[in-house]
């Protein structure tokens, strides 16, 4: 009976989606953040200590860098619009390098921002060629491939952040140069990975077009995410949504030590639990965002977690050490999966709005709620960390309103586009 099982259940190799491509850019995308993990935990120390910046010089240049890269994701996805993917892709693979080395050539301050923001350009852009790359390489299987790509994305950066910390244990400038170079190095490796893979099928329309003979030049232009409001409208709720990734990473660890009863090292082991959460869980959750509509309906469950996070952490401040760490945990644990299910729905949703005739514009405009969240989000709760308990429970009900809008406009925009898109059967033969 075991033999028997063993002989039909698929190879490892056979259950990720994409094929050969596929598993390459999974790989990739692991060397990606194993060297991200290596640069960012020591960037801050390096301009500190290598080039000799004080503190509110770093700040400044580290906030710089993230509102140059909002830019990014717009303009990877209007890029991949017009040329090939897999191109595009080694050139912002190898513009990393590039800003990276030049951190090494010079001390002067305007340079320093100048070249950091110009790496924080195609930085952000990598998000969203990477999640294109999925949508056309995985097809229908795009979401589990993601997960799988999120999943060893956090195993990637983990091990990266340890490399990081024994080299830092060192303290010395030999120590951040290697850091940097090695970051450096690992763009160029993913550059020569990527030449590898084929460039991924076009868009279901290109397809179907194809198929049929039809190579007549189109007299249509395609369609502009910038003038279309519903989807900008969606880009501004997913902004919102993304906030658990500034409330665990920045907001977590002030409310602790400002507001709680907890031990400080609670904090580290937190964070330590997120991801091992999403190791582990993000893969099996992807079935639940299988379709598109599956997608929308996990929605509401989002909105529970986003409650019961945000009432934990007023729950927490309330006094006594026990109840601190225990509401803090079940904060962690709600807001983590509140994550993986944001994920997952936003995946799948952000992809089936997207015309295939702009799916890089549209998903480009999409990637703007990430990156401006990166750069709002941790302004905003700091600002609530200050305001004290009830700020948590006031940005809960704010996000469960912004989730219920959310959902009526995903459902509209779909009746919509069911309704204006005909039904085209192409043979698979």
């Amino acid at each position: 009976m075991s033999r028997s099982t063993r002989s039909i259940r698929p190879a490892l190799k056979d259950r990720i989606p994409g094929g050969p491509d596929g598993r390459r850019m999974l790989v990739i995308g692991f060397i990606d953040k194993c060297g991200t993990g290596l640069w960012s935990t020591a960037m801050a120390l390096y301009f500190t200590y290598v080039t000799g910046l004080g503190l509110g010089q770093v700040g400044l240049l580290i906030a710089v860098s993230g509102a140059v890269g909002i830019a990014g994701a717009p303009l990877g996805g209007l890029l991949a619009d017009r040329f090939p993917l897999v191109r595009v892709i080694i050139c912002t693979q190898l513009l990393r390098a590039t800003a990276l080395l030049a951190l090494l050539t010079t001390d002067d301050y305007l340079l320093l921002v100048l070249y950091s923001a110009a790496g924080a350009l195609p930085d952000r852009a990598t998000n969203v060629l990477t999640k294109l790359y999925a949508a056309r390489i995985a097809g229908p299987d795009r979401v589990r491939y993601q997960a799988i790509n999120r999943t060893t994305s956090n195993i990637g950066w983990t091990l990266g952040g340890l490399g990081a910390a024994a080299a830092l244990a060192a303290g010395t400038t030999t120590a951040f140069l290697l850091l940097l170079v090695g970051d450096a190095l690992s763009y160029l490796v993913m550059a020569a990975l990527t030449l590898r893979c084929a460039e991924p099928p076009a868009p279901a329309a290109s397809r179907i077009a194809a198929a049929s003979g039809d190579t007549r030049p189109t007299t249509t232009k395609p369609a502009n995410p910038w003038r279309d409001r519903g989807f900008l409208a969606f880009t501004a709720g997913e902004s919102v949504f993304f906030l658990h990734d500034s409330i665990l990473q920045v907001a977590l660890p002030l409310w602790i030590v400002h507001a709680t009863d907890a031990p400080v090292g609670l904090a580290p082991l937190l964070l330590v639990a997120n991801s091992a959460l999403v190791v582990i869980f993000q893969v099996p959750l992807s079935r639940f965002g299988s379709s598109t509509e599956a997608a929308r309906r996990l929605l509401t469950p989002l909105a529970g977690l986003f409650a019961v996070g945000t009432l934990a952490l007023t729950a927490s401040a309330l006094g006594g050490r026990t109840l601190s760490i225990a509401a803090l945990v079940i904060a962690a644990v709600a807001l983590t999966f509140a994550e993986m299910i944001h994920t997952i729905a936003s995946w799948e949703i952000s992809v089936a709005l997207a015309p295939d005739d702009a799916q890089g514009a549209y998903l480009g405009v999409h990637g703007l709620a990430q990156s401006t969240q990166r750069f709002v989000g941790p302004l905003l709760v700091t600002g609530l960390v200050a305001a004290g308990p009830f700020g948590w429970t006031a940005l809960g009900a704010g996000l469960v309103a912004t989730i219920a809008a959310q959902s009526r406009l995903v459902r509209r925009r779909l009746t919509e586009r069911s309704l204006s898109v005909a039904k085209v059967t192409v043979s698979e033969h």
